[in-house]
């Protein structure tokens, strides 16, 4: 199978190098363009070989980086998030590293944000994903 990963357009899906696994695979796009609104696929802290880390700083950071990555081959960054939500497995003992990564990425005006507890994820040992919607600015 083929997968098109240059000249998005709206409605088109959004696959870096890298990332051809959710389409083949999982039967879905790391992101999808509806209009001028990005929708991203949830991001975890897997790591290419679909293992996760023990350590939450870094399974959190792999998260940022590999939705940072996404939003990057759409022609966006996090200054074009408008929503988060991020799920959590055990959220009070990683919540102040979450918001301290986080603040690495997202700037003002910041985007909405909830956070939820989840019971656990596909990835055993996962304990942050991120549900990431982002809006295409109209060229000035």
């Amino acid at each position: 199978m083929e997968i098109e990963t240059n000249d998005m357009t709206p409605n088109d899906a959004v696959v870096p190098a890298g990332m051809e696994n959710y389409v083949t695979d999982w039967q879905m796009s790391p992101a999808i363009w509806a209009g001028d609104m990005l929708f991203l696929t949830g991001m975890t802290g897997a790591g290419p070989d679909g293992g996760v880390s023990d350590d939450p700083q870094t399974q959190i950071t792999l998260a940022f980086e590999r939705a940072s990555a996404v939003l990057a081959h759409a022609g966006l960054s996090f200054d074009d998030v408008v929503e988060m939500t991020s799920y959590h497995k055990d959220i009070a003992g990683h919540i102040d590293v979450f918001r301290s990564i986080r603040a690495q990425y997202v700037k003002t005006p910041f985007p909405a944000w909830t956070a939820i507890e989840v019971t656990g994820f596909v990835t055993p040992g996962t304990l942050v994903e991120l549900r990431i919607v982002a809006h295409k600015r109209k060229d000035p």
